[in-house]
Protein backbone atom coordinates (compact mmCIF):
# COMPACT_ATOMS: atom_id res chain seq x y z
CA UNK A 1 0.00 0.00 0.00
CA UNK A 2 1.13 3.48 -0.75
CA UNK A 3 0.61 6.14 1.68
CA UNK A 4 1.83 10.05 0.85
CA UNK A 5 1.15 11.63 4.86
CA UNK A 6 2.80 15.18 3.54
CA UNK A 7 1.06 17.02 1.16
CA UNK A 8 0.79 15.29 -1.55
CA UNK A 9 0.83 18.36 -3.81
CA UNK A 10 4.18 18.46 -3.12
CA UNK A 11 4.88 15.46 -5.30
CA UNK A 12 1.61 15.43 -8.07
CA UNK A 13 3.02 12.23 -8.93
CA UNK A 14 2.00 10.33 -5.75
CA UNK A 15 -1.92 11.09 -7.01
CA UNK A 16 -1.45 8.71 -9.58
CA UNK A 17 0.14 5.90 -7.30
CA UNK A 18 -2.49 2.74 -5.87
CA UNK A 19 -1.84 -0.43 -4.51
CA UNK A 20 -2.18 -1.96 -7.18
CA UNK A 21 1.02 -1.34 -8.45
CA UNK A 22 2.79 -3.49 -6.03
CA UNK A 23 3.79 -6.54 -8.29
CA UNK A 24 6.74 -6.18 -10.04
CA UNK A 25 6.83 -7.97 -13.70
CA UNK A 26 8.94 -10.88 -14.19
CA UNK A 27 11.45 -8.88 -16.34
CA UNK A 28 11.65 -6.19 -14.04
CA UNK A 29 12.03 -8.47 -11.49
CA UNK A 30 14.71 -10.37 -13.25
CA UNK A 31 16.55 -6.77 -14.17
CA UNK A 32 16.98 -5.59 -10.31
CA UNK A 33 17.85 -9.30 -9.16
CA UNK A 34 20.62 -9.15 -12.14
CA UNK A 35 21.70 -5.72 -11.21
CA UNK A 36 21.82 -6.48 -7.54
CA UNK A 37 24.11 -9.58 -7.81
CA UNK A 38 26.05 -7.74 -10.22
CA UNK A 39 26.56 -4.60 -7.77
CA UNK A 40 26.87 -7.06 -4.66
CA UNK A 41 30.11 -8.75 -6.52
CA UNK A 42 31.54 -5.65 -7.56
CA UNK A 43 31.90 -3.82 -4.17
CA UNK A 44 32.10 -6.75 -2.12
CA UNK A 45 28.97 -6.53 -0.16
CA UNK A 46 28.61 -8.30 2.99
CA UNK A 47 25.44 -10.62 3.89
CA UNK A 48 24.26 -10.74 7.91
CA UNK A 49 25.00 -14.42 9.15
CA UNK A 50 22.05 -13.66 11.14
CA UNK A 51 18.21 -14.09 9.09
CA UNK A 52 16.37 -10.77 9.41
CA UNK A 53 13.56 -13.21 11.34
CA UNK A 54 16.21 -14.71 13.47
CA UNK A 55 16.71 -10.99 14.83
CA UNK A 56 15.05 -9.94 18.68
CA UNK A 57 12.01 -8.68 17.99
CA UNK A 58 11.23 -9.56 13.98
CA UNK A 59 7.76 -9.81 12.97
CA UNK A 60 6.97 -9.54 9.41
CA UNK A 61 6.55 -5.39 8.54
CA UNK A 62 3.07 -4.19 8.05
CA UNK A 63 4.13 -0.50 7.78
CA UNK A 64 7.71 1.10 6.83
CA UNK A 65 8.53 4.72 6.09
CA UNK A 66 10.94 5.42 3.32
CA UNK A 67 12.25 8.97 2.57
CA UNK A 68 12.33 9.66 -1.21
CA UNK A 69 14.58 11.24 -3.97
CA UNK A 70 11.59 11.54 -6.36
CA UNK A 71 8.46 10.42 -6.03
CA UNK A 72 8.97 7.73 -9.09
CA UNK A 73 11.08 5.81 -6.58
CA UNK A 74 8.01 4.72 -4.46
CA UNK A 75 6.60 2.22 -6.94
CA UNK A 76 9.75 0.84 -7.67
CA UNK A 77 10.27 0.30 -3.76
CA UNK A 78 6.50 -1.32 -2.98
CA UNK A 79 7.82 -4.00 -5.79
CA UNK A 80 10.45 -5.56 -3.34
CA UNK A 81 7.71 -5.11 -0.36
CA UNK A 82 4.35 -6.27 -1.87
CA UNK A 83 1.61 -5.64 0.68
CA UNK A 84 3.09 -3.42 3.04
CA UNK A 85 2.18 0.10 3.57
CA UNK A 86 4.94 2.40 2.74
CA UNK A 87 4.64 5.91 4.07
CA UNK A 88 6.58 8.30 1.87
CA UNK A 89 8.38 11.39 3.36
CA UNK A 90 10.55 14.15 1.54
CA UNK A 91 12.98 15.06 5.04
CA UNK A 92 13.96 14.11 8.24
CA UNK A 93 11.49 16.01 10.31
CA UNK A 94 8.59 14.61 8.13
CA UNK A 95 10.61 10.57 9.02
CA UNK A 96 10.28 11.33 12.45
CA UNK A 97 6.84 12.65 12.78
CA UNK A 98 5.31 9.11 10.16
CA UNK A 99 7.65 6.88 12.41
CA UNK A 100 5.49 6.19 15.41
CA UNK A 101 4.47 2.88 14.87
CA UNK A 102 6.56 2.35 11.96
CA UNK A 103 8.25 -1.66 12.09
CA UNK A 104 11.24 0.24 9.91
CA UNK A 105 12.79 3.57 8.56
CA UNK A 106 14.52 3.88 5.31
CA UNK A 107 16.45 7.45 4.98
CA UNK A 108 17.59 8.64 8.53
CA UNK A 109 18.44 8.01 11.86
CA UNK A 110 18.00 10.14 14.75
CA UNK A 111 16.74 9.86 18.33
CA UNK A 112 13.15 11.89 17.35
CA UNK A 113 12.74 8.46 15.07
CA UNK A 114 13.93 5.96 17.78
CA UNK A 115 12.58 7.50 20.89
CA UNK A 116 8.68 6.03 21.97
CA UNK A 117 8.65 3.86 19.09
CA UNK A 118 8.64 -0.09 20.73
CA UNK A 119 7.62 -0.91 17.09
CA UNK A 120 10.83 -0.21 15.05
CA UNK A 121 12.82 -2.74 14.45
CA UNK A 122 15.25 -1.85 11.26
CA UNK A 123 16.56 1.56 9.92
CA UNK A 124 18.55 1.82 6.37
CA UNK A 125 20.85 4.89 5.95
CA UNK A 126 22.53 6.14 3.31
CA UNK A 127 25.64 7.01 4.22
CA UNK A 128 28.24 4.97 5.66
CA UNK A 129 29.36 6.98 8.77
CA UNK A 130 26.90 5.78 12.10
CA UNK A 131 28.57 7.18 14.57
CA UNK A 132 25.08 9.70 15.10
CA UNK A 133 22.93 7.00 14.82
CA UNK A 134 24.90 4.29 17.00
CA UNK A 135 25.19 6.91 19.94
CA UNK A 136 21.36 6.39 20.43
CA UNK A 137 20.88 4.55 23.68
CA UNK A 138 17.08 3.41 22.78
CA UNK A 139 18.82 1.79 19.61
CA UNK A 140 20.91 -0.41 21.42
CA UNK A 141 18.54 -1.22 24.10
CA UNK A 142 16.20 -2.42 22.08
CA UNK A 143 18.63 -4.25 19.50
CA UNK A 144 17.30 -2.31 16.25
CA UNK A 145 19.12 -3.61 13.20
CA UNK A 146 20.59 -0.78 11.68
CA UNK A 147 22.23 -1.02 7.86
CA UNK A 148 24.38 1.34 6.20
CA UNK A 149 26.20 1.86 3.02
CA UNK A 150 29.45 -0.26 4.04
CA UNK A 151 31.36 -0.17 0.46
CA UNK A 152 29.05 1.74 -1.88
CA UNK A 153 30.93 5.17 -1.31
CA UNK A 154 34.57 3.03 -1.37
CA UNK A 155 35.54 3.84 -5.12
CA UNK A 156 34.29 7.88 -5.58
CA UNK A 157 35.74 8.35 -2.08
CA UNK A 158 39.31 6.77 -3.01
CA UNK A 159 39.22 9.08 -6.20
CA UNK A 160 38.71 12.29 -4.35
CA UNK A 161 41.96 10.92 -1.91
CA UNK A 162 43.81 11.09 -4.63
CA UNK A 163 42.40 14.06 -6.25
CA UNK A 164 43.75 15.53 -2.69
CA UNK A 165 46.46 13.82 -2.90
CA UNK A 166 47.72 14.75 -6.82
CA UNK A 167 46.50 18.26 -6.07
CA UNK A 168 49.64 18.43 -3.02
CA UNK A 169 52.11 16.31 -4.95
CA UNK A 170 51.58 18.33 -8.11
CA UNK A 171 51.68 21.81 -6.21
CA UNK A 172 47.95 21.98 -8.34
CA UNK A 173 47.13 25.35 -5.99
CA UNK A 174 49.76 27.36 -7.21
CA UNK A 175 49.56 26.48 -10.51
CA UNK A 176 45.88 27.70 -10.11
CA UNK A 177 46.41 30.70 -8.72
CA UNK A 178 48.98 31.53 -11.16
CA UNK A 179 46.66 30.67 -13.74
CA UNK A 180 43.95 33.27 -11.95
CA UNK A 181 46.64 35.69 -11.94
CA UNK A 182 47.82 35.17 -15.75
CA UNK A 183 51.10 33.91 -14.73
CA UNK A 184 53.32 31.57 -15.55
CA UNK A 185 55.41 30.41 -12.73
CA UNK A 186 57.78 27.10 -12.89
CA UNK A 187 59.86 26.03 -10.38
CA UNK A 188 62.73 26.36 -11.75
CA UNK A 189 64.65 26.75 -8.75
CA UNK A 190 62.89 24.22 -7.05
CA UNK A 191 63.29 20.90 -9.08
CA UNK A 192 62.01 19.02 -6.17
CA UNK A 193 59.00 20.73 -5.28
CA UNK A 194 56.82 18.19 -7.71
CA UNK A 195 56.38 14.84 -5.77
CA UNK A 196 56.07 11.72 -7.23
CA UNK A 197 53.93 8.88 -6.06
CA UNK A 198 55.53 5.72 -7.14
CA UNK A 199 57.67 3.64 -4.94
CA UNK A 200 55.96 5.96 -2.07
CA UNK A 201 55.03 4.41 1.17
CA UNK A 202 50.92 4.65 1.61
CA UNK A 203 49.25 4.33 5.38
CA UNK A 204 45.90 3.00 5.41
CA UNK A 205 44.30 3.97 8.51
CA UNK A 206 41.16 1.77 8.47
CA UNK A 207 41.42 -1.24 5.86
CA UNK A 208 37.74 -1.51 5.23
CA UNK A 209 35.75 -0.70 1.88
CA UNK A 210 36.69 2.76 1.62
CA UNK A 211 40.31 2.15 2.60
CA UNK A 212 40.76 -1.26 0.96
CA UNK A 213 39.52 1.20 -2.51
CA UNK A 214 42.59 3.77 -1.51
CA UNK A 215 45.29 0.65 -0.96
CA UNK A 216 44.02 -0.47 -4.31
CA UNK A 217 44.93 2.99 -6.22
CA UNK A 218 47.69 3.26 -4.13
CA UNK A 219 49.07 0.02 -5.68
CA UNK A 220 47.84 0.79 -9.23
CA UNK A 221 50.24 4.21 -9.10
CA UNK A 222 53.61 2.10 -7.94
CA UNK A 223 53.17 2.79 -4.35
CA UNK A 224 54.46 0.33 -0.88
CA UNK A 225 51.16 0.08 0.83
CA UNK A 226 50.84 -0.58 4.61
CA UNK A 227 47.81 -0.43 6.81
CA UNK A 228 45.83 -1.06 10.18
CA UNK A 229 42.78 -3.10 10.46
CA UNK A 230 40.55 -3.42 13.59
CA UNK A 231 39.34 -6.64 12.27
CA UNK A 232 42.52 -8.52 11.58
CA UNK A 233 45.48 -8.52 9.28
CA UNK A 234 43.86 -10.36 6.38
CA UNK A 235 43.85 -7.99 3.39
CA UNK A 236 44.22 -8.02 -0.16
CA UNK A 237 48.10 -9.26 -1.58
CA UNK A 238 49.13 -5.61 -2.31
CA UNK A 239 48.81 -4.33 1.29
CA UNK A 240 52.40 -5.75 2.10
CA UNK A 241 51.34 -5.02 5.39
CA UNK A 242 48.65 -4.87 7.56
CA UNK A 243 48.51 -3.80 11.43
CA UNK A 244 46.23 -3.46 14.21
CA UNK A 245 44.82 0.04 15.34
CA UNK A 246 48.12 -0.13 17.99
CA UNK A 247 50.54 -0.62 15.73
CA UNK A 248 49.40 3.19 14.10
CA UNK A 249 52.10 4.98 15.52
CA UNK A 250 54.61 2.93 15.16
CA UNK A 251 53.56 2.70 10.89
CA UNK A 252 53.20 6.10 10.44
CA UNK A 253 56.99 6.05 10.46
CA UNK A 254 57.05 4.44 7.26
CA UNK A 255 54.66 6.72 5.60
CA UNK A 256 55.17 9.64 2.98
CA UNK A 257 51.21 9.77 2.91
CA UNK A 258 48.92 8.73 5.52
CA UNK A 259 45.06 8.81 4.61
CA UNK A 260 42.61 8.28 7.21
CA UNK A 261 39.43 6.58 6.50
CA UNK A 262 38.84 5.21 10.09
CA UNK A 263 34.96 5.38 11.12
CA UNK A 264 34.51 7.29 14.54
CA UNK A 265 34.25 5.68 17.64
CA UNK A 266 35.14 6.53 21.17
CA UNK A 267 38.89 4.52 20.66
CA UNK A 268 39.50 6.70 17.11
CA UNK A 269 38.41 10.27 18.28
CA UNK A 270 41.45 12.16 18.39
CA UNK A 271 44.05 8.87 17.25
CA UNK A 272 45.56 11.40 14.91
CA UNK A 273 47.23 13.26 17.73
CA UNK A 274 50.64 15.54 17.78
CA UNK A 275 52.27 11.91 18.95
CA UNK A 276 51.12 10.74 15.37
CA UNK A 277 52.40 13.84 13.43
CA UNK A 278 55.28 13.91 14.79
CA UNK A 279 56.27 9.82 13.86
CA UNK A 280 55.68 10.65 10.39
CA UNK A 281 58.21 11.28 8.07
CA UNK A 282 59.15 14.65 7.58
CA UNK A 283 57.59 16.49 4.42
CA UNK A 284 54.82 13.67 4.39
CA UNK A 285 51.02 13.86 3.21
CA UNK A 286 47.92 13.79 5.41
CA UNK A 287 44.43 13.05 3.94
CA UNK A 288 41.58 12.75 5.94
CA UNK A 289 38.24 11.07 4.71
CA UNK A 290 37.36 9.64 7.54
CA UNK A 291 35.96 11.52 10.22
CA UNK A 292 37.04 15.17 11.48
CA UNK A 293 36.65 14.76 15.24
CA UNK A 294 39.71 11.62 14.77
CA UNK A 295 41.96 14.40 14.44
CA UNK A 296 42.96 17.04 17.03
CA UNK A 297 43.26 19.95 14.79
CA UNK A 298 45.42 21.93 16.74
CA UNK A 299 47.98 19.67 16.07
CA UNK A 300 47.72 18.94 12.73
CA UNK A 301 47.85 22.63 11.89
CA UNK A 302 51.05 23.11 14.78
CA UNK A 303 52.35 19.90 12.16
CA UNK A 304 51.81 21.94 9.37
CA UNK A 305 53.39 25.02 10.81
CA UNK A 306 56.64 23.54 11.58
CA UNK A 307 56.69 22.52 8.32
CA UNK A 308 56.74 18.55 9.81
CA UNK A 309 53.86 17.95 7.37
CA UNK A 310 54.50 18.48 3.45
CA UNK A 311 50.88 19.45 3.34
CA UNK A 312 47.26 18.42 4.15
CA UNK A 313 43.95 17.10 2.10
CA UNK A 314 40.76 17.47 4.15
CA UNK A 315 37.47 16.45 3.17
CA UNK A 316 36.05 16.43 6.62
CA UNK A 317 37.50 19.37 9.69
CA UNK A 318 37.06 19.29 13.42
CA UNK A 319 34.56 21.76 13.67
CA UNK A 320 32.90 21.44 10.42
CA UNK A 321 33.04 23.54 8.87
CA UNK A 322 36.11 25.63 10.17
CA UNK A 323 35.76 29.14 10.92
CA UNK A 324 35.99 31.40 7.80
CA UNK A 325 39.32 32.53 9.35
CA UNK A 326 40.68 29.73 10.75
CA UNK A 327 44.66 29.13 9.84
CA UNK A 328 43.99 26.09 7.77
CA UNK A 329 42.07 27.77 5.30
CA UNK A 330 44.87 30.02 4.55
CA UNK A 331 47.65 27.42 3.94
CA UNK A 332 49.11 26.89 0.47
CA UNK A 333 49.80 23.61 1.21
CA UNK A 334 45.99 22.68 2.55
CA UNK A 335 42.96 21.39 0.67
CA UNK A 336 39.94 21.30 2.03
CA UNK A 337 36.54 20.18 0.26
CA UNK A 338 33.12 20.54 1.76
CA UNK A 339 32.61 17.09 3.10
CA UNK A 340 31.42 15.47 -0.37
CA UNK A 341 34.21 12.68 -0.97
CA UNK A 342 31.18 10.82 -1.48
CA UNK A 343 29.35 12.42 -4.09
CA UNK A 344 29.01 11.58 -7.36
CA UNK A 345 26.94 10.84 -10.39
CA UNK A 346 27.29 6.95 -10.21
CA UNK A 347 26.76 6.65 -7.06
CA UNK A 348 23.05 7.32 -6.20
CA UNK A 349 21.58 4.52 -8.17
CA UNK A 350 23.90 2.03 -6.08
CA UNK A 351 22.38 3.12 -2.75
CA UNK A 352 18.79 2.74 -3.73
CA UNK A 353 19.60 -0.62 -5.46
CA UNK A 354 21.42 -1.42 -1.63
CA UNK A 355 18.11 -0.12 0.61
CA UNK A 356 15.69 -1.78 -2.28
CA UNK A 357 17.44 -5.07 -1.82
CA UNK A 358 17.28 -4.50 1.95
CA UNK A 359 13.42 -3.81 2.20
CA UNK A 360 12.96 -6.76 0.01
CA UNK A 361 15.48 -9.07 2.35
CA UNK A 362 13.80 -7.51 5.49
CA UNK A 363 9.97 -8.22 4.59
CA UNK A 364 11.24 -12.00 3.50
CA UNK A 365 13.27 -12.11 6.86
CA UNK A 366 16.31 -12.78 4.97
CA UNK A 367 19.66 -11.53 6.23
CA UNK A 368 20.58 -8.27 5.15
CA UNK A 369 23.78 -6.31 3.39
CA UNK A 370 25.85 -4.06 5.49
CA UNK A 371 24.37 -4.54 8.91
CA UNK A 372 26.23 -2.00 11.52
CA UNK A 373 28.16 -3.67 14.51
CA UNK A 374 26.28 -1.63 16.81
CA UNK A 375 28.81 -2.28 19.52
CA UNK A 376 31.42 -1.66 17.65
CA UNK A 377 30.08 1.45 15.59
CA UNK A 378 30.46 0.62 12.16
Amino acid sequence: MLQCPLPCNRWPALLLLSAGLAAATPVQARETADDVEALIARLGLEESAVAARDWPGWRAPERIVVTLDTPERLEWLQQAAPGVELVAVADEAAAAAAAEGADAVIGYCSDAIVAGNDRLRWIQVFSAGVERCVSIPALREREVLLTNMQRVSGPVMAEHVFALLLGLTRDLTTWIDGQRAGEWRPPEDEPDRMAALRDKTLLVAGLGGIGGEVARLGHAFGMNVIATRASGRKGPEYVSYIGLPDELVELAKRADVVVNTVPLTPQTRGIFDARFFSAMKPGGYFINVGRGASVDTAALLAALESGRLGGAGLDVTDPEPLPADHPLRQRGNVIITPHVSARTDAGREDRWLVARENLRRYVQGEPLLSVVDVRRGY
